[in-house]
């Protein structure tokens, strides 16, 4: 039986859907229907055939949490201009014992195989956090995002010694539990159209809580 698409969002020219962990936000070489990006397809043309979706962003296919799909090409295109002015929140759970917070600053690079390292003549990467839980062996963290650099979270808090749960890529910590523990849970942004600011805040899955 497939699962119910989680709807957080949507209007006529917009629609913010909650993605479950291991789902590729849209298609790769090996994987054409498995998608969100399917998903929400197959919903709005079940309302019309003739209605279309367009991808604004994405998330890793292990990361679960709020994704924008806009309606038409200018709905798109006016989201995309505007999005360094998104407000972007995740929750993630990390190994050991983390500062209270601290910012993260690095400069990454993609090698050809879609992995990405730190170096000094990559983007500059940003992330803002803050610790809110910890136990002996874990720390739950609230992130915003300054900057969007693929694998920036992974990365960067890999880089200092603190990996994600359940992350196969970068952690060299086993064994790994069944999901990569990030989820983008905030989105604030102005609305395209009718330039509202629309705040969505979801919960971040119960496996998360220590």
């Amino acid at each position: 039986m497939k699962k119910k698409l989680d709807i957080v969002y949507e209007d006529k020219y917009l629609i913010v859907v909650n993605k479950e962990a291991h789902l590729l936000t849209i298609s790769s070489a090996k994987e054409k229907e498995k998608t969100l990006y399917h998903q929400v397809s197959l919903y709005l043309k079940k309302q019309n055939k003739n209605n279309k979706v367009f991808i604004v962003h994405r998330l890793d296919k292990d990361t679960s949490g709020l994704v924008i799909f806009a309606k038409s090409p200018k709905v798109k295109t006016l989201l995309q201009n505007d999005w360094p002015n998104v407000k972007r929140m995740y929750i993630a759970l990390v190994h050991g014992v983390v500062k209270e917070k601290e910012i993260l600053k690095s400069y990454l690079r993609e090698t050809n195989t879609n992995l990405v390292y730190s170096s000094k003549s990559g983007k500059e990467a940003i992330t803002e956090y803050e610790r809110i839980a910890y136990n002996k062996m874990y720390s739950l963290v609230r992130i915003t995002i300054k900057t969007g650099r693929k694998h920036q979270i992974r990365v960067q808090f890999n880089d200092i010694n603190h990996p994600l749960v359940g992350d196969k890529i970068y952690s060299k910590i086993k064994p790994q539990k069944e999901r990569l523990y990030l989820h983008a849970y905030y989105l604030e942004f102005t609305h395209p159209i009718t330039k509202e600011r629309i705040a969505l805040d979801i919960n971040y899955p119960h496996q998360f809580k220590i």
